[in-house]
């Protein structure tokens, strides 16, 4: 029987040992028998950012083409809501729109508290420019008050101050992030 080589490389070991390791959690959960060989090529092959070990074959054998500006050079860890939250982004890092699920909306959040520094203190009108500047569509109101609610912003019940929280994003949202100032380097 004939071997055949297969290019594997992945851009971060990090992420792709974190990606892994969920999914052998997620898999012993259901199943006490370690993986089989298929199956295991399979686990590498998605935490690696393809669909399958088949697609990860393919794409070794395919020349990789120059990627364009508006492709998306994220961890391949991103879930589906940090993909869909992603798209609300213009190339210029600003919010498009308002998504309509609560997960996208909480993730596309964290972006526009990164605009913020946890040692200032703001006021409702700096709070509002900031905002202003990062989305397109309009309601900046809608963003402050979400920001609150999301407890990624505090203010003082009289509204006078505005902090930004020193809040710990988690691996999802960090995965977003990072995509998300990638595109936007690449924009500019």
């Amino acid at each position: 029987m004939t071997r055949e080589a297969i290019p594997f490389a992945v851009p971060d070991v990090g992420t792709f040992a974190r990606a892994l390791g969920r999914a052998l959690d997620l898999r012993s959960a259901s199943n006490a028998d370690p993986p089989g060989h298929v199956e295991l090529l399979n686990l590498l092959a998605r935490a690696a950012g393809h669909r399958s070990y088949q697609g990860l074959r393919t794409a070794g054998r395919m020349p990789r083409a120059a990627p364009s500006p508006d492709t998306v050079t994220a961890a391949p860890a991103l879930t589906p809501a940090a993909r869909k939250a992603l798209t609300q982004f213009d190339a210029q890092g600003r919010l498009t729109r308002w998504p309509h699920k609560f997960s996208v909306q909480r993730l596309a959040m964290w972006v526009l508290w990164t605009h913020f520094d946890t040692r200032r203190i703001y006021t409702e009108r700096e709070v509002n420019e900031i905002l202003k500047r990062w989305n397109t569509w309009g309601d900046h109101v809608t963003l402050r008050r979400e920001l609150i609610d999301h407890r990624l912003l505090a203010r003082k019940s009289d509204y006078s101050e505005y902090r930004k929280l020193p809040v710990r994003p988690d691996d999802e949202t960090r995965w977003l992030l990072r995509a998300w100032r990638e595109r936007t380097r690449a924009a500019n």
